[in-house]
């Protein structure tokens, strides 16, 4: 029995919950209540969409608005809540509610799926997580459901308002428009725009950072971690909005019918989205190859540690390219915003981000081989897209062959665990190493 609890080790409990979740949505997906058409999805369906929103993705190989019925779309938004907090958040709340104490192994379960630096005050953190979100999604929802009350009866606007308050603060990207269109309709309309916007930077920034943000008030410190996430998501966005905006300022298919405010708010949540939110305004496969290659480069980085998000994360980037910036300077030692970079960080960086380029090349080069006949970036796209749980897609999805929905399901998998989690939990139990062997000299470059 000893032997059986040791194996459960945090990793393998994080992989093996979030694979009964994704079980249990999929079997409630193929019932004939969760379609509109009373006959129930395939199982492959099944699983792929539950799959999808339990790592809030947002991929789909059917339209969530035009096939599920109110009883299958509640399952998808419960199977987005579920994963974007984490199904270790949700039963850390149920404990506490019950009364019920948490053992130190379930406090070393929420550490790692928290990507947190110790134990302590972790219950109070995931307490704080589960108020931090109601709130962020009613104000995201009673501010959509009044502005499509214009388009829409009023019990369906809140309806449509909350169900895209929930998918986009998760990062998910599910939307109920219809015939494939997400938000496209909405594109040039400030309201819809900086209220989604605002809720997927949120979203994707990591509850440690908006717990910081909350408390700096008292303390009026950040910590190292929050400073970087924060000023790195900046750069991102600002960076990305420009750009795609001088990409497709004269692409007729997009930007250049929209007036000059339309063009910006085209553009800024162009650049948002591929934070690994998944809904868009602009039509994807309309898009230039600049922008789709930029976007790919967005999708792969992702978001923040420990957020809704997926990629190799803002801060796996941040600490690259400062490691490099000291290499090209002739200094020693990792410095950002005055503390040195341990060499554990950096070496931690460096396999997220090995690991991710070996996952989205492996795959990309997969779904060419099952999926013959289109064009190298909607593969590429398709893959970076799956690998960090965006759910963007040029229009393969739907197009996809059994064996091509198994490697992406696979990958949303893969995305929203993280590498480093799926590795640890097939691996036995970290030791260090016994025997200190002799320095090698290797010629690098």
């Amino acid at each position: 029995m000893k032997k059986i609890i040791d194996y459960f080790n945090p990793p393998r409990i994080l992989v093996l919950g979030f694979a009964i979740v994704i079980l249990i949505g999929a079997i409630l997906l193929t019932l004939p209540i969760a379609a509109e058409n009373g006959k129930g999805l395939s199982f492959l369906n099944a699983l792929f969409t539950s799959t999808s929103a339990t790592c809030v993705t947002g991929l789909v190989v059917v339209d969530t608005g035009d096939t599920f019925s109110m009883f299958g779309e509640v399952v998808i938004l419960s199977l987005i809540q579920i994963g974007g907090l984490g199904f270790m958040t949700f039963a850390t709340f149920f404990f506490v509610l019950l009364g019920k104490k948490i053992s130190l192994k379930q406090r070393l379960v929420l550490k790692e799926a928290f990507n947190d630096f110790s134990i302590g005050g972790l219950v109070k953190f995931a307490k704080r997580i589960i108020i931090f979100t109601a709130f962020f999604e009613i104000v995201g929802g009673l501010i959509l459901s009044i502005r499509f009350s214009f388009d829409m009866p009023a019990g369906k606007a809140i309806y449509y308002g909350f169900f895209h308050s929930i998918s986009n603060f998760n990062n998910a990207g599910f939307d109920l428009m219809g015939e494939f269109r997400s938000l496209t309709g909405y594109v040039d309309d400030p309201t819809v725009v900086l209220t989604v916007s605002t809720l997927i930077v949120l979203g994707g920034l990591g509850f440690m950072v908006v717990n910081e943000l909350y408390e700096y008030r008292n303390t009026h410190r950040l910590s190292i971690h929050s400073k970087i996430v924060l000023v790195t998501t900046a750069i991102l966005l600002v960076a990305g909005t420009v750009l795609i905006f001088i990409f497709e300022y004269g692409n007729q298919k997009t930007l250049a019918p929209l007036s000059g405010t339309g063009k910006v708010l085209g553009s800024l949540y162009q650049s948002v989205t591929p934070r690994t939110a998944g809904s868009n305004t602009l039509p994807i496969g309309d898009l230039t190859h600049s922008t789709l290659f930029l976007t790919v480069f967005l999708m792969f980085i992702g978001a923040g540690s420990g957020s809704t998000a997926g990629g190799i994360k803002v801060t796996t980037v941040s600490v690259l390219a400062a490691s490099i910036w000291s290499q090209v300077k002739g200094k020693e030692e990792v410095v950002i915003f005055r503390r040195k970079i341990v060499f554990e960080t950096i070496l931690k960086a460096m396999t997220v981000a090995t690991f991710g380029i070996i996952i989205v090349v492996v795959i990309t080069m997969f779904l060419s081989i099952t999926e013959p006949g289109h064009d190298f970036i909607m593969y590429l796209f398709e893959a970076a897209s799956a690998f960090g749980t965006v759910g963007l897609s040029m229009g393969l999805t739907p197009e996809l062959s059994p064996v091509g929905r198994i490697i992406v399901i696979f990958t949303m998998f893969a995305g929203r665990l993280g590498p480093l989690t799926l590795a640890f939990a097939m691996t036995k139990r970290r030791n260090k190493d016994s025997v200190s062997y002799p320095k090698g000299n290797i010629m690098i470059g």
